[in-house]
């Protein structure tokens, strides 16, 4: 059996449960991402209903500078299942704090 199988089957044997709200998703993309990346988070920056669950967007703190207006930042996808759990995530775009959003995710 492939490891994705694997872990879908793991997640469908557990008890359901009523599915997370948006503010619980949220909290659990911001601490998931702070975890795995072991980087300061800012904040909470997007916020969508997937599926099978959230999307949820985080904006952190990747290169520490002085000033602090030239540090570096990026912007990752938690995708947050209906218990809460993390599903998976990536780093979307990096970019200089202050810099105005293009909308061109790979900038």
């Amino acid at each position: 059996m492939q490891q994705g199988q694997e872990s879908r089957r793991r997640r469908e044997d557990r008890p359901r449960r009523e599915p997370i709200d948006a503010r619980e998703a949220a909290r659990a993309g911001l601490e998931q991402v702070a975890d795995l990346t072991g980087r300061e988070t800012q904040g909470v920056v997007s916020l969508e209903p997937a599926e099978d669950g959230w999307v949820v967007g985080v904006e952190v703190v990747e290169d520490r500078r002085i000033p602090s207006s030239t540090d570096v930042l990026a912007l990752y996808e938690a995708e947050i299942d209906d218990n809460g759990s993390l599903v998976g995530y990536t780093r979307r775009r990096r970019y200089p704090r202050g810099k105005s959003d293009s909308g061109d995710p790979e900038r």
